[in-house]
């Protein structure tokens, strides 16, 4: 928003001071007054509207991966953790930072939801001042950075980032971002090797939490047309940095360090996704299905920044009608093109406009990580360039029409007061597993994820019975998933074991991954054991032994199914010719596998052969003895 200054030099004719206060190019040079005062607001803005994100706890979806049963982050900062960080692909990533600053977590609160929660809003207070300084220091305009700032900070669409405790990388990615901007901003004001040093590192450092930012030597080319205004022969001469002012292909080149950085980090991601099984193949998910995808989500990503409602965890792949690829084409054509016309009057269109298309390159989903068609979470930083082209437009506009000060702090407070509500209730649908998928559930239709992992929660919850028409749903959704079979079949292993074979044989063909084929197998024998196939069921032990020899569960089982197979044939024997002692031996071998049932009906039929035979007396008080 357009400052009292100005309307006051509009007021007298001062047009020297007009123009000084407000030259995009008055960077570390703009009044420092209130600076302090409304980075603070700013704070505890973020603060208030995400604090009720202290009363939430984990959620079933990646906090179990990267905190809850991570045994490295639950180990805290350990020599073995940070070797374990800057050496594995788990979930798919190469982010060493993000592992220790989980690790660091537990470090400080242990499994305590609220501390790492209340770490998530710091750096999210953090990167929000950080987004006001770096606009401030850059354009001279302390009102209209405030704006941005602001929405940055109660946009509804950043409450993944914040709200979800495995989504720290978001956070901590760009927090480093933004100090690599800043270290830029100090570079281009005095250019020498140590400050270019500097700028590399903390760009590595960001890399090193989320490769998401590769794309920063093309957001600094951006901000060298606007605000720096260091093109030569594309920006209007004069001003602080008439210095440093350089042709786009000297420019280009100075990025070259930083370039290679991307490049390195864009092979080891790739490199990270196909070890840890995240990049989905193109057989899966053809390349043209991809191309549709990214331009409708260009468009509805632009949709939700302006209507941030029915925001969901997760939301399914679909095949975008032929209709919504041409109208989401030719809006973001449209608004390509008037930002190009609009280069000259008012450069920050094309930079927020360039900014928001180039930093969603990365997880547009050309390169496929995971089912998800788009993710909220996406959007954190890439939104920053719609609220700059939003609020610079807008604030133009106002100054033409000269409304004042006190109508546009109205209008400002109003819009950002609607969006804190509307994040205050979204961070309350991340209290647990069972609101976040009812929540998910509601707003997106034929969510295959939701489905699953709803019936988990309610799995958790001990409504098992409620739990099984939800996996149904999964697998009629997408019978190629594995996950819902497997539940479903360990819901159904007592119930109806042969259905739950059928489920478990059916994951079996379409999963090679060590945990669920564990998982399989053990229900498996669960299952087997049910109808009396103890050679099956012995043989999917003997599979879960195979994949962890240390399974002291499968261990036992197996010992069981082993006298199983025993007493059926000694059951087998006591029908040809029954004996008190053979009842006697039958209903000890079936005591000792657990069969409580099937043991008190052998030594019953032992007493009632031998009514004195003492063994079979003591296995029947043994038996009544044992809590139910």
């Amino acid at each position: 928003m357009v400052s009292t200054i100005r309307r006051a030099n509009k007021k007298s004719g001062g047009r020297r001071a007009q123009k000084k206060e407000l030259a995009p190019t008055q960077m570390f040079e703009s009044p420092r007054r209130n600076v302090f005062l409304i980075s603070l607001f700013l704070a505890a803005t973020s603060f208030l509207v995400y604090a009720r994100s202290l009363f939430n706890g984990f959620v079933d979806y990646d906090d179990q991966l990267y905190i809850t049963r991570n045994p490295h982050v639950r180990a805290g900062l350990t020599r073995e953790t940070f070797r374990w960080a800057f050496t594995t692909f788990t979930a798919g990533h190469w982010h060493p930072l993000t592992w220790i600053s989980h690790a660091l977590d537990v470090q400080m609160y242990g499994l305590s939801p609220a501390g790492h929660h209340l770490n998530g809003m710091i750096f999210h207070a953090l990167n929000v001042v950080l987004l006001f300084l770096l606009l401030w220091k850059a354009t001279g305009s302390q009102g209209r950075s405030l704006i941005v700032a602001g929405l940055f900070a109660v946009h509804p669409l950043n409450v993944e980032c914040v709200a979800w405790a495995a989504e720290r990388k978001s956070l901590l990615s760009t927090a480093l971002f933004f100090l690599a901007l800043a270290a830029y901003g100090w570079y281009v004001k005095r250019p020498s090797a140590g400050r270019y040093g500097i700028l590399a590192v903390l760009f590595a450092l960001g890399l090193m939490a989320k490769s998401m930012f590769i794309t920063l030597p093309f957001v600094l080319l951006l901000l060298d047309y606007w605000p720096l205004q260091r093109m030569d022969s594309w920006t209007p001469s004069g001003g602080l940095w008439s210095a440093s002012r350089k042709t786009p292909l000297s420019l280009l080149l100075e990025k070259v360090p930083l370039l290679l950085l991307s490049a390195a980090s864009a092979v080891t991601t790739v490199i990270a996704g196909i070890r840890g099984q995240a990049v989905v193949s193109l057989s899966v998910t053809p390349l043209w299905s991809r191309v549709e995808n990214a331009i409708c989500s260009y468009a509805l990503y632009l949709f939700k920044a302006v209507w941030p409602v029915g925001l969901a965890v997760f939301y399914p792949e679909t095949d975008p009608r032929l209709s919504q690829v041409v109208l989401s084409l030719l809006l973001l054509f449209a608004i390509s093109l008037w930002v190009w016309r609009e280069r000259r009057p008012r450069p920050y269109l094309l930079v927020g406009w360039c900014w928001y298309l180039g930093t969603l390159v990365p997880v547009i989903g050309l390169i496929q990580s995971g089912l998800q068609a788009m993710a909220d979470r996406y959007a954190y930083a890439p939104l920053i360039g719609i609220f700059v082209m939003a609020v610079w437009r807008i604030a133009d506009a106002a100054d033409a029409r000269a409304y004042s000060l006190r109508s546009r702090i109205a209008v400002a407070a109003v819009i950002l007061f609607a969006l804190a509500l509307l994040t205050w209730r979204q961070v309350g649908f991340w209290r647990g597993p069972f609101t976040l998928w009812t929540h998910a559930l509601q707003v997106t239709p034929d969510n295959v994820i939701a489905e699953t992992n709803f019936g988990t929660a309610l799995i958790d919850l001990g409504r098992e019975d409620d739990a099984i028409p939800h996996f149904r749903s999964a697998i009629r959704l997408r019978p190629t998933e594995p996950t819902a079979h497997i539940d479903l079949g360990f819901l159904l292993r007592k119930r109806e074991p042969r259905e739950a074979i059928d489920q478990l044989q059916t994951a079996l063909s379409l999963t090679n991954d060590s945990e669920d084929l564990r998982l399989i197998y053990s229900d498996l024998a669960d299952a087997y054991r049910q109808v009396g196939d103890y050679e099956s069921a012995g043989e999917s032990l003997q599979r879960v032994l195979r994949l962890d020899p240390s399974n002291s569960a499968a261990m036992v089982a197996l010992g069981n199914v082993t006298l199983l197979q025993a007493a059926d044939r000694l059951a087998a024997e006591v029908r040809v010719q029954p004996t008190a002692q053979g009842y006697a031996q039958l209903g000890g071998v079936l005591e000792n596998a657990g069969e409580i049932n099937r043991a008190q009906e052998a030594y019953r039929s032992a007493l009632a052969l031998d009514p004195k035979m003492l063994s079979a007396q003591g296995g029947l008080q043994r038996l009544a003895s044992r809590p139910q």
